[in-house]
């Protein structure tokens, strides 16, 4: 989708759908105004019948305008003038989207973006806009033979700006705004295949298409052979029970000079997650496609940074595989030696995550990394804890989490600071290896990531679980593109 910025009064803006808003008890926007008064009033007329109120959720398409430059008009509802916020923008725009799908639109522009939302400035909204209108447009890989989604008919989305001085700010969030969806949507592409279709190696591939795609992007896959002389023997534990081949995916990008240190981004990519020989209940294992969703963040952030060309510096490593049972799959009770040299009780197979994060982050030490960010589809204790709005956010640096967090604000996007400490690794104690995979039930999210910073001494380092907040459940089954949003502003917005 194409995006523009316009700064044309909205009574002679030529455009094939314009959308405009009414507040509560039917107060008019000054756009909405405008150009009822180009259409003859017929807004107005709507909300003296009572058919238009303004409440939030109202939507009123009208057609048929007779001669002038405006071919329809879409009515959103705002709900309280003083209450518009960032979330009843985003729910107002996304819902005038949705009615302009049921025409034949190939333009549109929202006048929205020229209405006072709390705590977002012009850039903010029609970054906001940009994700909304792209993400609007998305389809979920069809492997359906009838019925096919119909494609999205919308191919060029703009925003107004309130003067030709703000057009630079609202192009600039345009700009990050299609960066930032296009990174989400490789993200959800990868993330809504099928396992039979998305295994390590269909992620290798990914990662192996990006580097042609953009020249900065450089692309290493490591076999299960290289791992071996690595002697990442936590992340071959978890491969050991099926036969698919697993692969460490390492990405690099350098948009600074090279002697910058680079943030790195660890993503969790178990292709399929059965539980392994502590083998999951039949009831949504289904979903366990998802677990890969991390790897998939981390390819998705990385053609958000590549298309938008950030002067900065980031590795990504994948550790790609399924976790399967069988007679040579890891058994409850085994030990094994990770990179690092500790050795790991394996005490639950179904904890398999936090096995091959912890080969990755001992891998990525090797490139110096100013910081580390590890994002993970990691415990259901997460979605017990905060379900499905907030990712679990851990970090053993103050100012990072702090970062991550308000990166999360911005991006609308959040996550949440958990706590982590000794009180909780208690818990990890093994009597025959230098710890176990798992503790107790209680604070299984926390646990977690305290098994993930035994591995992190000297290092900048934070954790994402994203178990609730990666992909939705149910019916309504499908990727949500997050986090790709918060770690692009995180990237964007990095001191230097």
């Amino acid at each position: 989708m194409d995006f523009f910025a316009t700064s044309t009064s909205p009574a002679r803006q030529r455009t094939e759908c314009a959308i405009v808003g009414v507040y509560d008890k039917g107060v008019l926007t000054d756009a909405a105004a405008e150009i009822d008064g180009r259409i003859g009033g017929r807004i107005a007329r709507l909300v003296k019948k009572g058919d238009l109120q303004g409440k939030a959720g109202d939507v009123v398409t009208l057609s048929d305008l007779g001669a002038g430059p405006v071919e329809r008009v879409v009515v959103v509802g705002l709900g309280s003038k003083s209450g518009l916020g960032r979330k009843q923008y985003r729910r107002a725009l996304n819902s005038a989207l949705i009615a302009i799908g049921k025409t034949a639109a190939r333009e549109a522009i929202s006048y929205l973006s020229l209405e006072a939302v709390t705590e977002a400035d012009s850039y903010a909204l029609a970054r906001i806009a940009a994700e909304v209108a792209g993400n609007s447009a998305y389809r979920i890989p069809d492997h359906k033979t009838t019925a096919r989604r119909a494609k999205s008919k919308l191919t060029r989305f703009g925003v107004a700006a309130a003067s030709r001085g703000d057009r630079g700010s609202v192009e600039r969030g345009l700009e990050h705004g299609r960066g930032i969806v296009a990174g989400m949507s490789l993200m959800r592409d990868l993330a809504n295949q099928p396992a039979n279709v998305c295994t390590p190696s269909y992620l290798a591939n990914a990662a192996k298409a990006l580097s042609r795609e953009h020249r900065k992007i450089k692309t290493r896959i490591l076999n299960e052979a290289d791992c071996r002389k690595l002697k990442m023997g936590s992340f071959l534990s978890v491969t050991a029970g099926t036969e698919e081949p697993a692969r460490l995916i390492v990405l690099e990008y350098y948009g600074a000079e090279r002697s910058k240190a680079p943030v790195v981004l660890v993503g969790k990519g178990v292709t399929f997650d059965t539980g392994g020989i502590s083998l999951k209940p039949p009831p949504g294992m289904d979903e366990m496609k998802f677990d890969m969703s991390g790897a998939a963040s981390v390819l998705g952030t990385f053609k958000s940074v590549a298309e938008l060309e950030l002067p900065i510096n980031v590795v990504g490593v994948v550790p790609a595989c399924e976790n399967m049972p069988s007679g040579l799959a890891t058994k409850p009770g085994d030990i094994v030696k990770s990179m690092s040299g500790q050795t790991i009780e394996v005490l639950n197979t179904d904890a398999e995550g936090r096995l091959i994060l912890c080969d990755a982050i001992t891998y990525a030490r090797r490139f110096k990394p100013d910081t580390i960010i590890d994002i993970a589809t990691l415990t259901g204790a997460c979605v017990i804890a905060l379900g499905n709005h907030v990712s679990g956010l851990f970090s053993n640096d103050e100012e990072l989490s702090k970062d991550l967090a308000e990166a999360g604000k911005r991006a609308d996007d959040r996550a949440w600071p958990m706590p982590i400490g000794e009180e909780w690794a208690e818990g990890l104690k093994s009597n025959f290896a230098d710890m176990a995979n798992v503790a107790g039930r209680e604070g299984g999210a926390i646990t977690a990531a305290c098994f993930l910073a035994k591995f992190t001494d000297g290092l900048r380092w934070a954790h994402l679980d994203v178990a609730g907040t990666a992909y939705q459940s149910g019916s309504q089954k499908s990727s949500t593109g997050r986090p790709v949003p918060l770690l692009v502003d995180y990237l964007l917005n990095k001191k230097k």
